[in-house]
């Protein structure tokens, strides 16, 4: 059988996947075919059907009218992860500023409604045109995620307040950025066995470093060697690896929050992991 499977093409995404996607790795019976999207066009792409399993920010799935399961691999979650709020120098305070939003339901956008003071005007746009927009000065400031946090000062722009670190004061929790996700009406063996194959594909990764960040350089938005292993090095982590029950309590922490500040239904359930 062929199964659609979004992921983003950002290099903690692509070196999770590396062993899947360079065919190393396989699923017996079953062909993936990758789809590596913007994370807010997952978002909206699982929401809507259109793949039955993919990477999404973990309160796009939180506000998912379908009903799905998180797989244990390949989480984005951990500390010191972000996102960002940057800024122009000199740029007006945030209750005059035009402020850019990498999707409205990222949990970026989550953070910086929790954490971050009322702005004049909020835009969502790709997280890839924020850097360039605020150095271009058509924005004030800008919610970084991804390479971001690495370059941002390449781009002329100061750290106006590290969001995940707000996050991290307020919960003692590790922040759950975005996660795999399956529509639960799929098959629970073919589900384990995407999730299984994950564990292989981030296994051959550590094994075969060089091909993984090739992989990664071929995606990535930003292609400095350097950026693009710090980032591997800070989001691909233990938690990575398997959630544990430290990321099931963040995962009860981020739906906790997103309900009382009005984001999710009373009724919407916390998110189930497999």
């Amino acid at each position: 059988m062929k199964l659609a499977f979004g992921i983003s093409p950002c290099p903690n995404d692509v070196w999770a996947f590396a062993g899947l996607l360079s065919g190393a790795v396989r699923i017996a019976g079953v062909e993936l075919a990758f789809e590596l999207e913007d994370i807010q066009d997952l978002n909206d792409s699982f929401r809507a059907g259109r793949l039955p399993i993919a990477k999404t920010s973990f309160l796009a799935a939180l506000q998912s009218p379908r009903p799905l399961v998180v797989l244990r691999r390949g989480s984005a979650l951990g500390f010191g992860v972000g996102p960002i709020l940057v800024a122009r120098r000199a740029a007006p305070p945030p209750s005059r500023a035009h402020v850019l939003l990498p999707g409205a339901n990222t949990t970026a956008a989550l953070l910086f409604r929790l954490y971050g003071a009322p702005a004049s005007k909020l835009e969502q746009v790709v997280f890839s045109e924020i850097l360039p927009r605020l150095a271009a000065g058509t924005a004030d400031m800008g919610v970084c995620i991804h390479e971001g946090r690495f370059v941002y000062q390449r781009f002329g722009l100061e750290l106006a307040q590290d969001l995940g670190e707000a996050w991290e004061r307020d919960t003692g929790a590790p922040l759950p950025l975005g996660g795999i996700m399956a529509d639960a009406t799929l098959d629970p063996a073919l589900v384990a066995a995407c999730d299984d194959a994950l564990a292989a594909s981030l296994a051959w990764a550590r094994q075969h470093p060089d091909a993984a960040l090739a992989l990664c350089r071929r995606h990535a938005q930003e292609l400095d060697d350097e950026v693009l292993r710090r980032h591997i090095e800070l989001y691909v982590n233990a938690r990575t690896h398997d959630l544990g029950e430290e990321g099931r309590a963040a995962l009860d922490a981020l739906w906790s929050r997103a309900k009382a500040c009005g984001l999710l239904d009373s009724q919407a359930p916390p998110l189930r992991i497999r």
